[in-house]
């Protein structure tokens, strides 16, 4: 994740809380976006697929975040390590993911809902592993204090360079099921925008959740990851509502062609563009779950966000099937999980068959 806190102790509570009623439908052009859910989660369809995939990729990274490329190696699911948890837990990555699936109603989505069930993490340890808040980006701490203190959810997030965090990538994944069947791309990054800059504001984290929301987008849709990715390519060359200099950011994306790069020149830090690189990277230069967020978690640095923003693409493309199943087992707040994916909008997103990575 973006730089971490080490210490929270004398700012967060532990003990769990429900999240405030606030309603605030999010405007779109002077729109309200409305999508109808239906009442059942199939085991293996897409909105668990994509929150298990994140928890998975998040709780294999957590033990070893910080280590450098080369000093360890991941196989499978360890506990203790950099933050002393057990086996399973999972960390800001997928409570902030959770946090935000759990405010998109069906029919609206309200940056006030959002942002009070930020807050309620913060402050409650709401959407954690084990009722207790350990590991939190600075950029994420700052903007959400900001939140507390009265500030509008679309003014909180840090809007210089320096706030380039992944802090909003890493958690903007179930915001594909809410605008699954939105055509409009200006209408999709309108909202993308600003459910990002809740945090992160900065047009560089904006554009990366965008990028990251429309290859969610395409896998959902059935694509294979190479398809969605030469099809995401054409498409960003006519969004002219997007600055030049901006999608300059994300070149080595889409001008060249990120599985020809060797690992050496793979970055796993906590700048967002860095992290998107990665988790892409991993995801088309594998063809299964468990090889995907293996790989991430392995390029070390930022392992936990790393694992979890390629979890998210792996999980959807291959559904929970696909995520070893001693993995699911061993994962902290499976039933929380499996209840906020309950809620996500599935407009015919259950999948018998799961895509693949390849042509």
């Amino acid at each position: 994740m973006e730089e971490k806190r080490q210490e929270l102790a004398d700012e967060l509570f532990t003990s769990s809380g429900s999240l405030p009623d606030a309603s605030a439908p999010c405007q779109i052009n002077g729109d309200m976006l409305i999508h109808a859910g239906t009442g059942c989660a199939p085991e293996d369809d897409a909105p668990l697929a994509l929150l298990l995939g994140v928890a998975v990729g998040d709780a294999l990274g957590v033990p070893v975040e910080f280590r450098a490329r080369g000093t360890f190696h991941v196989t499978g699911m360890q506990g203790y390590g950099t933050h002393n948890q057990p086996p399973g837990t999972w960390s800001d990555d997928t409570s902030l993911t959770l946090a935000l699936a759990d405010a998109l109603l069906p029919d609206q989505c309200s940056m006030e809902r959002i942002a009070a069930g930020f807050r309620n993490w913060y402050f409650h340890a709401a959407y954690t592993a084990h009722g207790k808040v350990f590991d939190v980006g600075n950029a994420t701490a700052r903007a959400i204090r900001r939140l507390q203190e009265g500030c509008a959810p679309e003014k909180a997030g840090g809007s210089e360079e320096q706030d380039n965090g992944n802090g909003s990538l890493m958690r903007i994944a179930p915001l594909v099921f809410f605008l699954s069947g939105t055509d409009d791309p200006r209408t999709r990054f309108s909202l993308v925008r600003k459910v990002s800059s809740i945090t992160h504001a900065h047009s560089w984290s904006v554009a990366a959740c965008f990028l990251y929301i429309e290859l969610l987008d395409k896998i959902l849709k059935g694509r294979s990851g190479a398809a969605g990715y030469e099809e995401l390519k054409e498409e960003f060359r006519h969004h002219s509502f997007l600055h030049p200099a901006t999608l300059a950011r994300f070149d080595r994306l889409l001008k060249g062609d990120i599985r020809r790069l060797a690992e050496r020149d793979i970055r796993s830090s906590g700048f967002v563009v860095d992290t998107l690189e990665a988790a892409v990277w991993c995801f088309l230069t594998t063809d299964n779950y468990r090889d995907a967020v293996l790989k991430a978690v392995n390029l070390g640095e930022d392992t936990d966000t790393t694992g979890a923003v390629t979890g998210a693409l792996a999980g959807l493309a291959y559904g929970t099937r696909g995520i070893p199943g001693v993995w699911r087992r061993q994962l902290a707040g499976i039933e929380e999980i499996r209840r906020i994916a309950l809620g996500l909008s599935r407009k015919a997103v259950c999948r018998e068959h799961p895509a693949t990575p390849g042509d």
